[in-house]
């Protein structure tokens, strides 16, 4: 082991490792214990009774409740994640731009909607438009509203019928995750940009580069190395937030596993949270390994050694040449 003392605290000794040995059995076995008993409990309630279980390992319950919830849950993430990380970008440098009118609407927008809790969010799409929609287009905005739905908001499933748009469950779902997570994303993009050291974007400066130019080729491939972890935190946040779309009857995985199983089959609330906990943490932990995969990739990438002018060594001293001092490499 390493002796010199740790950023927080020294490194202990021979009686405090023998301590904290003993303090990490004591907790284990304290926690063996505790699980030994909720496991006890369970059986005793007949909770690990064969039927229960059983409709998980039947490809008639994958096929036709699960794997559907599966894939809308990753259909909505993608789509959601996309979008969302475009407007993190986009309004997060929008908000380290010299011009007040760019940097200060950019500000309130991030600012409201990472402001609003995502659920209002939710509820907002899937109600208001329907409620507003005919408003609208009896005034000199419905020819406006009526293209919007007509050659952009038709990609994700939104109709409008006789003036009145309807927006569909997904729709709903990812305008939420894409607003809420892209504001967070927004402010992570500017703290990322605004951690990289002052000092490369003044050599940047220095060799007559635009704030453009600094912008693309200094500071953001330096800052996207570092503010991988967050951006790949917040996705995986992103990902389970789309449980939130059962409030509006969004098939998702959620409503899938937790809700139509159990109606189907003995009621086995807790087996279905247990396998859905289970998928759940499998794709974060996926998610997790991808991005730590990609962010030692882009480290790796980014490795320059750096090569020296003429020979190495100390310089010569005042009024001598390397000729002079018989040095290699004197011309």
């Amino acid at each position: 082991m390493s002796k010199e003392a740790n950023v927080l605290f020294d490194i202990p000794g021979p009686r405090a490792q023998k301590r904290n040995r003993l303090l990490s059995v004591l907790v284990s076995v304290v926690l063996l214990a505790i699980l030994a008993a909720l496991c006890w409990r369970l059986q005793d309630k007949g909770q690990f009774e064969k039927h229960l279980w059983t409709p998980f390992t039947e490809w008639t319950v994958w096929r036709h409740l699960l794997l559907p919830g599966l894939l809308n849950t990753l259909k909505a993430a993608a789509v959601a994640t996309v979008l969302a990380l475009v407007f993190g970008a986009v309004f997060g440098l929008a908000r380290l731009s010299d011009h007040w009118w760019i940097r200060l609407p950019a500000g309130a927008v991030v600012e409201f909607f990472r402001g609003i809790p995502l659920l209002i969010l939710i509820f907002l799409a899937f109600f208001v438009p329907n409620k507003i929609s005919p408003a609208i287009a009896e005034s000199q905005f419905g020819q406006i509203q009526r293209m919007s739905v007509d050659y952009f908001f038709f990609i994700f499933g939104v109709e409008s019928n006789a003036g009145v748009v309807t927006v569909p469950a997904f729709a709903a779902v990812v305008f939420g995750l894409v607003m809420y997570n892209g504001a967070v994303l927004a402010e992570i993009v500017r703290a990322g940009v605004l951690a990289v050291p002052k000092g490369q974007s003044e050599a940047a400066y220095s060799v007559g580069l635009r704030k453009n130019g600094v912008m693309r080729l200094v500071l953001l491939p330096q800052a996207v190395t570092a503010m991988m972890p967050a951006i790949v935190s917040q996705i995986v946040v992103l990902l389970k937030d789309t449980a939130l779309g059962f409030i509006i009857a969004y098939g998702e995985f959620l409503q899938a596993g937790f809700k139509q199983v159990p109606a189907n089959y003995h009621n086995n609330v807790l087996q279905a949270g247990i396998v859905v906990a289970i998928i759940y943490i499998a794709m974060n932990m996926s998610l997790s390994r991808l991005a730590t995969w990609l962010e030692g990739r882009s480290r790796r990438s980014r490795k320059t050694s750096a090569k020296t002018l003429g020979t190495s060594g100390p310089p010569p001293a005042p009024g001598m040449t390397r000729q002079a001092t018989g040095e290699p490499g004197a011309a």
